[in-house]
């Protein structure tokens, strides 16, 4: 490994185990079921579970996700955790536009039926022994962090629009307590009863019925018929290693478009941080969302050419119009916000690991809670487009086009790093410059955690209804010295504090001795630990 620039903090390493996550308590969870014999299945139902009480604003029982496992022998699936867009959600019934917040913006939440699915494919614990952490930090609170209150005040509108949402989640002081004894209630009926009582049983009739109440679109026969999906992995190769990713629904494939334009190119000779290295990386981006503009859609009764999208020859013509000095001017379609999430990855002692992302879509989702459930709802309905044609268009029954992707990475055949963020669209650019970072240039996962990212915008980007954007170039101050250079390229540069950057990243490296080494942003609330 390389050994500059120097981390802020440590590198966290472990002979057995490694969990990072995007807060301290979710982290401790994981570490406490792995110490008490669970793999990383277990591992991943739990922190999952706590993540959405501790994180409300990221993730919950009333979103998504998806997990991406990989076995100590190499072999590897993915889960698809998400919910599709109820019955009555018709184009015409959004006629007026879709919302961003309020009952009428929430999706059927999916993220249940995912965790019991890996439950069911090795998870070594009993289901209820996973719930009781969250079930704990609901009864019992849990402490407001700094970005929690950042969040929360952002959102203040949104959450004083729901009365449970306003009196549970609406906290600003940093210290003060958080505690849902109605979420909590929930947490144990799910314990006992499973995702059946989520689904299809007493606790999906009160989530129903609270929807229903508050005017939102899910009734109980959409929750009734939602089912997580396994899938395989998409693949690419890239200098000699094996990029895996979720594939659509998730855009994924967008990430591992990027990386194989860039392999094209020696980076490391444009050297780290250079204005000439952040360009290509800019220009690859902007190229491979153009296919997912054009592709990315739920794949059930819809073919996307993903063996061509994917192609060395796709690759190298998309890289042959990149120029070097100048950058493209490349909008997506013009059409008339930013997404969170939550993202973890855990690698066991016995080398199966898991890259895990869960969202309820932006901050504290809808902003209305499920009746008394203390369900919070994601408003994952702003997702979906509106106009005729277009591959990602709102259809009841689909699941609309996620920004949500969960990559590892192997070589020889076994794991070399499994990371990943939040952050809707700068998801996969982020992963980029983490792999990168790590892959071309040697550093460790701290330090590419740290280092200082770029973002970038086309027009019609935004994940978020009514998909508009801008076309900037945003830059942590670490790269202020290629700013000048970016800009007589054509960047429209914007630069930002350190650390203000988007996104979150978690990163575990195996190293070929069987050490466990774990990274986590200091940007939110990031946790690493290891055993």
């Amino acid at each position: 490994m390389h050994p500059s620039p120097r981390s802020h903090r440590p590198l966290i390493m472990g002979r057995r185990a490694a969990v990072a996550t995007n807060h301290p308590l979710a982290t401790q969870a994981g570490l406490d079921v792995l110490r008490a014999g669970g793999n990383a299945l277990d591992a991943t139902i739990a922190v999952s579970l706590i993540l959405g009480v501790v994180e409300p604003h990221m993730s919950g029982l009333g979103g998504d996700g998806f997990f991406h496992i990989l076995g100590a022998d190499g072999q590897g699936f993915c889960v698809n955790a998400t919910g599709a867009a109820p019955a009555a959600a018709t184009p015409e019934a959004y006629a007026a536009g879709i919302p961003v917040a309020g009952p009428r913006s929430a999706s059927i939440p999916g993220l249940v039926a995912g965790l019991a699915l890996l439950h069911g494919k090795g998870a070594r614990l009993p289901w209820a022994r996973l719930v009781a952490p969250a079930i704990e930090a609901a009864r019992d609170g849990f402490a407001v962090t700094h970005a929690y209150a950042h969040f929360a005040g952002e959102n203040r509108t949104k959450l004083t629009a729901d009365p449970l949402s306003r009196q549970r989640l609406l906290v600003e002081e940093t210290g003060a307590i958080v505690s849902q004894p109605e979420l909590a209630a929930s947490l144990a009926d799910l314990a006992e009863g499973g995702a059946e009582t989520f689904y299809r049983g007493a606790l999906a009739a009160r989530l129903a019925a609270g929807i229903a109440a508050a005017g939102g679109p899910v009734g109980p026969a959409d929750l009734a018929g939602c089912t997580a999906e396994e899938v395989a992995p998409l693949e690419v190769p890239y200098r000699g290693f094996v990029l895996r990713q979720t594939p659509p629904n998730s855009t994924g494939f967008t990430f591992l478009q990027i990386m194989r334009i860039l392999e094209r190119f020696d980076l490391a000779a444009l050297g780290r941080n250079s204005a000439e290295l952040i360009h290509l990386m800019v220009e690859a981006k902007k190229r491979a969302f153009l296919d997912r503009e054009a592709h990315g859609a739920d794949p059930r009764g819809r073919d996307i050419p993903l063996d061509r999208l994917l192609s060395a020859d796709h690759a190298a013509a998309m890289a042959a119009t990149i120029d070097p000095s100048r950058a493209a001017h490349l909008p997506l379609k013009p059409q008339p916000g930013s997404g969170d999430t939550t993202y973890f990855c855990v690698v066991d002692e016995a080398g199966n690991a898991v890259s895990a992302i869960q969202s309820i879509n932006s901050a504290f989702g809808s902003g209305s809670m499920a009746g008394e459930t203390g369900v919070l709802m994601n408003n994952r309905m702003a997702y979906w487009h509106l106009e005729p044609g277009h591959p990602n268009r709102l259809r009841p029954g689909q699941r609309v086009r996620h920004t949500m992707n969960a990559p590892m990475v192997l070589k020889d055949g076994r794991l070399w790093a499994v990371f990943g963020t939040p952050g809707a669209d700068n998801q996969v650019q982020i992963n980029a410059q983490i792999l990168v970072a790590m892959a071309d240039f040697g550093l460790d996962p701290q330090q590419a955690v740290e280092a200082p990212r770029w973002t970038s915008s086309q027009y019609g980007q935004p994940a978020n209804y009514p998909h508009d954007g801008d076309a900037v170039l945003t830059l942590e101050a670490g790269l202020a010295p290629a700013a000048d250079a970016l800009q007589g390229m054509g960047h429209a540069v914007k630069l930002v504090a350190p650390l203000d950057g988007p996104c979150s990243v978690a990163a575990i490296r195996l190293l070929p001795n069987g050490v466990r080494v774990a990274g986590s942003d200091p940007r939110r609330d990031g946790w690493a630990a290891a055993w």
